[in-house]
């Protein structure tokens, strides 16, 4: 399917990701303005989480903010070894699915108002949520207003080579799209120059898996 197919009127992207996560869109897409497209990782997100997540998760220090919690695999699983850990999405349906996995969360925006503010121990960014809102610096500096002085940043990276950089995308459900709306990209080799743009440093880099993580802390 290519983007000159799709003519109905645009959907709120939350709403698409609504399908999603209910199981009424199983085959939704991420399309990017290149016309290149890849499947939302939906088994993922609403499946158990992984040996790589729980490995990556036992480096975690509590009280954890999940940024972009989505269905909360990760804070359901903080939770069940008893760390202390809020998620937050825009979705309420996402919000609603991390509750009912036994996690904490809200719904709301990560630039407006957030809980224990300035208290967190830990901030994660994962499953590509570096992403989130077109501008990873403006997104770290928010971070690190969340958490204590010498709290941490969990960002999940794209491999090293990969391409970095914002553009916008859209989520497509069959020949429905919602409206586009921006987005990055980091590789894990490009973190360490944003990171500094936005106070922070890199103090550990690895992998789980095929996955790619900094940690960052203030500068």
């Amino acid at each position: 399917m290519t983007t000159a197919t799709l003519t109905r009127p645009a959907a709120a992207p939350s709403a698409l990701y609504a399908r999603g996560l209910t199981g009424a869109a199983a085959d939704l897409l991420v399309r990017h303005e290149d016309g290149s497209a890849h499947p939302v990782p939906l088994a993922a997100w609403l499946g158990a989480p992984t040996a790589d997540d729980l490995r990556l998760l036992a480096r975690v220090d509590g009280p954890v903010l999940d940024i972009g919690c989505g269905p909360g695999r990760h804070v359901a699983a903080l939770a069940r070894r008893a760390v202390t850990a809020l998620g937050v999405d825009v979705s309420p349906v996402a919000v609603g699915t991390t509750r009912a996995r036994g996690g904490a969360a809200y719904a709301g925006c990560i630039f407006a108002p957030v809980p224990a503010a300035g208290r967190w121990r830990t901030a994660m960014l994962l499953d590509g949520n570096i992403g989130i809102g077109g501008s990873p610096r403006a997104l770290l500096r928010r971070a690190a207003q969340l958490v204590t002085a010498d709290g941490h940043i969990l960002v999940e990276l794209d491999p090293p080579g990969a391409l970095t950089g914002a553009g916008k995308i859209r989520l497509e459900d069959g020949e429905d799209a919602s409206a586009w709306f921006p987005w990055a990209h980091v590789a894990a080799d490009d973190v360490a120059a944003i990171a500094r743009g936005a106070g922070l440093r890199v103090s550990d880099d690895f992998t789980e898996g095929d996955r790619w993580f900094a940690d960052l802390v203030r500068a």
